[in-house]
This record gives structure tokens, C-alpha cells and sequence, in this order.
């Protein structure tokens, strides 16, 4: 089998999964977990699923300035143990890493714990079998798994995104390894997250540069949305998050039982990001006494100390998706800060 360096191809004697592990583990490759050989029938097979030149140069990843190719994503979704109809998925991640609204110089170079969420929407979710129910953040599901990781492995392998050098994140976070979801479009009581942002596409990728998801739970609220709204306001208003000195995004994936009783209240998407707005609110002065350096929207920096100065600069920042499975619980996933969402049209 061959395996590819940055100006090589390296033949192995030792085919072996053993073998493979160790030729990475040397050359300071991978993501520490054991990997697929990525052989050319198996890069072949991925790049069945491209559109396009697969030697195309599609974007640069920073801070390497590695640059992306449709060959270059199929070498990692390989690697990661991606099956090769989820290749457009990765490639559209890939392609939204790449765009400069995220910032992903920033996002590797900060201290922060920041790793990129991949949210999955459209009719792709059940084609290949994406989890959006039941424990949609956590393991069990090939599609999630390998993807993000997929997504992980090109910010290690393209952007140069290695701990210490590519990445400075102070601890990191389990979101590191893989950290992708899929929209609940079936139980949700609204349109798909990228129709509302103005994106109406059979299949879409976002990808919110963030925090891990905080959980936040209210079984005893049912019916009432302004307490479980309450709720979620006081989980996102904290002076340890970098919304606090950042006027930034946060999502906000709602489990379905509390979407449907804010639907069955006559709210929509923007009546929730606007309560949270109004609710997730500290005095600016307490602002201004913890934060020397403050990156607000500029009305932000005219408000009397004693005034209540919302999480964000404005309700649009809060942006609101739908899900897992049933249960009381929704997330809150705070930004890093100086970074935007990318939700593209997934592509080959």
C-alpha cells in the first residue's frame, strides 16, 4: 500500500494496521487513534463521489497555508474511516474551513479550546445516515464519527493545526477528535436552519467554530417557554465565555420537546433568538471591571455601566437548530469569538 507525504509517496513493507499506526505515529501524523490506509483504490473510490478536477486547488487551511484538493480531503476521509458517499460532506466542511469568515488562522492560533462543529441538514442526513436523534453529540454513528474527524484530520494534516506549533489551545477539548451533528428536521416545528438564513439547498454543511455543547435541562417547566428560555439565557450568560468580551455567535441546538412547546407558544426562530438577546444580560459595568479589551459591535461601548448589556451584539448572532431525540435538554455552544458560521450547499 503507499501512504502520502508532503512530496512523496512512501511504500510500506508492513501493510498492516500495526504498521500504519506506526509509520504515523514516526512522522507525527494522525490524531493519535489507528487509521485507514489510505490506498489508492480506496482514494479512488472516495473521488468516485468528486465533481470536479480532483488535483484542483480548492482553498488554503491556515496556519500551514496547506492547500486543499479534492484528492487531498479523499486521502483524509480515508483515513478517518469515511465511507465514500460521505465525501461531499467533508469536502463541503473542508471548503467552509477555508472561507475567511472563519478565521482559521485565529481559530488554531488562540489559546481558546475552539474546534469547528460540522452541522449536517438536507436530504444528505439520511442518505448516509447521519445520527440527529438520540445522543447526536456522542459516539455510535459512522457518519458523525468519521466526518469530524475527517474535519479534524484536515486541520491537523492541511492547516497544521499540531498541538504546541499549528494549534496553541492551552488544554483542547474532546471536541478535537470529532465534533459533528446532524440537523432534526423531522421533529422540528420549523424550517431547516439554512432556510432561514437564506440558504434553500437539497443538502447543506454549516460549520461554527465553538465551544463543546453546555447542556442545559428543564423537565419541570413544561408548557412554560419564557422559564426554559430562562433557562438557556442563564447557561449562556457567563463571564468564563469569550462572548463575554466578544461579540460573537452563539448556537443554540434545542432539543425538540422544548422547540415544540416554543412553536406551540406561536414563537419562531427569531422570537427565541430575541428573547435570549433581552434575557442573557449583565450589567456593563461588571463587563467592563473583568475585560481590559472588549470586541464589541460599537452601541455595545456606549451603554451606562449600570445598564443590563446583552451576551452578543445582536439577536441575528443567536442562531437556533434543531436537535437530538426526545427528552428536556437543549445546548448551549458558545463561539471562540473572532470567527463567523459558513453554511455552503454540500458539493463535489
Amino acid at each position: 500500500m503507499t501512504a502520502v507525504d508532503t512530496d512523496r509517496i512512501l511504500e510500506l513493507a508492513d501493510s498492516s494496521p500495526e504498521g500504519m499506526y506506526e509509520l504515523f505515529e514516526e512522522h507525527g501524523w494522525g490524531d493519535g487513534l489507528p487509521l485507514v490506509p489510505p490506498t489508492p483504490e480506496r482514494v479512488d473510490a472516495m473521488l468516485e463521489h468528486a465533481d470536479g478536477d480532483v488535483d484542483e486547488e480548492l482553498g488554503i487551511l491556515l496556519p500551514r497555508a496547506g492547500v486543499v484538493t479534492r484528492r487531498v480531503v479523499a486521502i483524509n476521509a480515508v483515513l478517518a474511516g469515511c465511507k465514500p458517499d460521505y465525501f461531499p460532506v467533508v469536502l463541503t466542511a473542508t471548503r467552509a474551513l477555508a472561507h475567511p469568515d472563519v478565521n482559521l488562522r485565529g481559530v488554531n492560533a488562540t489559546t481558546h479550546s475552539v474546534a469547528p462543529l460540522v452541522i449536517v441538514s438536507g436530504d444528505v442526513v439520511r442518505e448516509c445516515g447521519f445520527n440527529f436523534g438520540v445522543g447526536a453529540f456522542g459516539p455510535g454513528n459512522r457518519a458523525n464519527a468519521t466526518v469530524g474527524r475527517a474535519v479534524r484530520l484536515m486541520m491537523l494534516h492541511v492547516a497544521g493545526a499540531l498541538p504546541g506549533s499549528g494549534d496553541a489551545s492551552s488544554q483542547g477539548q474532546p471536541a478535537k477528535y470529532s465534533y459533528c451533528v446532524a440537523e432534526n428536521t423531522d421533529d422540528s416545528p420549523w424550517e431547516p436552519y439554512p432556510v432561514s438564513i437564506g440558504i434553500d439547498a437539497p443538502s447543506t454543511v454549516t460549520v461554527h467554530c465553538g465551544e463543546g455543547p453546555h447542556n442545559v435541562h428543564d423537565a419541570e417547566a413544561e408548557g412554560y417557554a419564557d422559564l426554559i428560555l430562562d433557562k438557556i439565557a442563564s447557561a449562556m450568560t457567563s463571564l468564563g465565555m469569550n462572548n463575554a468580551c466578544i461579540s460573537a455567535e452563539f448556537f443554540i441546538g434545542l432539543g425538540p420537546e422544548h422547540a415544540n412547546v416554543f412553536a406551540r407558544r406561536g414563537m419562531d426562530r427569531s422570537d427565541v433568538s430575541g428573547y435570549l438577546f433581552n434575557a442573557a444580560r449583565m450589567p456593563a459595568g461588571v463587563f467592563h471591571r473583568h475585560f481590559e479589551e472588549r470586541a464589541w459591535d460599537e452601541w455595545m461601548k456606549l451603554v451606562a455601566p449600570e445598564a443590563p448589556l446583552p451576551m452578543t451584539g445582536h439577536p441575528d448572532k443567536i442562531r437556533v437548530f434543531v436537535v437530538g431525540g426526545p427528552g428536556k435538554h437543549s445546548s448551549v455552544i458558545p463561539s471562540w469569538g473572532m470567527t463567523k458560521s459558513v453554511t455552503l450547499p454540500v458539493s463535489g
